[in-house]
């Protein structure tokens, strides 16, 4: 098997297996001062691809680890397979998903064990509450976290199948605002929903059956494509996603600085001595423009723009709470190269020293660095 090698920046004290996330798998092996990656397995349940992410970790068993690090979430094939292991041999260690997403950008980018702001956005990823997270700050380093700020929590609306079906989460945040009212809003979207599902759907979200909570950046991303674009359903995850930062880039390259128009606002809330970031005011500003017949690719851009200041916003407030000016961009939703380069932009601007993955993939084949160093510090607790 090829792996792909990397200097660490801290020494390892005990040989380390980490076995990733579900979908866009990578195993890692960490000794000494280098981490081994290997290739990616697109999808754990794809019996092909769990049959090589099972000859990747007997591969690198042969190597002796000490220790093995596995996500959080119960239903990964790769924490399963974790947890099969023998727990008398191995020492075991249960990972936070974007924890782990911040520590593979940090030892990427030769980072020692410090405290630092960190933005963590993407699809899925299982929190300490049980809920499942996907739009959070922190304030971390290898050792621990705390998560300071983070997306309003609403429900996955019917789990799993709203990550295929984005109308689901569009709807969610709707029936939220607007109530039943929202069927008179009068936006093509909802002219291409069925009104016979909705009562289905409509008890899903009050009394919470098969719709865990989240706070998912890239879920609200599929609610806000769905919106605009009139998008119900996707063949990949992130599809409806990826269709909208294409029509804010052309947008933005069409009409440049004088195309211009003011960011959309996330307001930002204290709640229980966290920050919440509120996007209601977005969505109703997205439903007032839509209704004007404003252009797709404009109001794709001022989402954009709006989450990127959203960002800047968060990270002055905790740098005020804690002094600290380093800021760490990490998850899947910052493939998005729009949202990237708007955030890197304003925090800049802000004078924050900024780290984001570049050699590795920020999607979740990086995570499994990221596990083996959280693992090599716990180990040192």
């Amino acid at each position: 098997m090829v792996a792909e090698k990397l200097k660490l920046p801290f020494k390892v004290k005990n040989p380390i297996l980490a076995l990733g996330s579900q979908s866009k798998n990578a195993v890692c092996f960490a000794r000494g001062n280098f981490a081994y990656l290997s290739p990616v397995h697109a999808d754990l349940n794809n019996p092909r691809d769990f049959l090589n992410f099972e000859k990747g970790v007997r591969y690198f068993l042969k190597n002796s680890p000490k220790i093995i690090a596995y996500d959080l979430h119960p239903d990964y094939q790769s924490t399963k397979y974790a947890l099969s292991l023998n727990a008398i041999r191995y020492t075991l260690y249960a990972i936070q998903h974007h924890h782990a997403h911040i520590a593979s950008c940090m030892a990427e980018n030769g980072m020692k064990n410090q405290k630092l702001i960190a933005v963590a956005f993407d699809g899925t990823g299982l929190g300490d509450d049980g809920n499942l997270w996907g739009g959070d700050f922190f304030i971390c380093d290898y050792s621990g976290y705390q998560r300071k700020a983070h997306l309003r929590y609403i429900p996955l609306l019917g789990a799993e199948k709203a990550i295929w079906q984005p109308w689901r989460m569009a709807c969610a945040w709707l029936y939220l605002i607007y109530k039943d009212r929202m069927f008179d809003l009068g936006i093509d979207f909802l002219k291409k929903i069925d009104k016979n599902k909705w009562p289905v759907i409509k008890k899903m979200y009050d009394s919470g059956l098969n719709s865990p909570l989240t706070s998912s950046m890239g879920r609200l991303f599929d609610a806000v494509a769905s919106i605009v674009l009139n998008k119900t359903d996707v063949q990949s995850e992130a599809e409806a996603a990826i269709e909208l930062e294409k029509k804010a880039a052309a947008f933005n390259r069409a009409a440049g600085s004088a195309g211009l128009r003011q960011a959309y606002s996330f307001k930002i809330k204290t709640q229980h001595k966290k920050y919440i970031i509120e996007p209601q005011p977005v969505i109703n500003d997205i439903i007032a423009e839509l209704k004007k017949g404003r252009p797709k690719g404009m109001i794709a851009f001022k989402f954009h723009d709006g989450l990127a200041r959203a960002v800047r916003n968060t990270s002055l407030l905790l740098r005020e709470e804690t002094g600290i000016n380093q800021v760490v961009l990490a998850g899947g939703v910052f493939q998005n190269k729009v949202l990237l380069s708007l955030a890197l932009d304003l925090l800049y601007k802000e004078d924050f020293k900024v780290f984001y993955p570049q050699q590795l993939s920020r999607n979740d084949a990086g995570i499994c660095l990221g596990q083996a160093a959280i693992a090599n510090f716990k180990s040192r607790d």
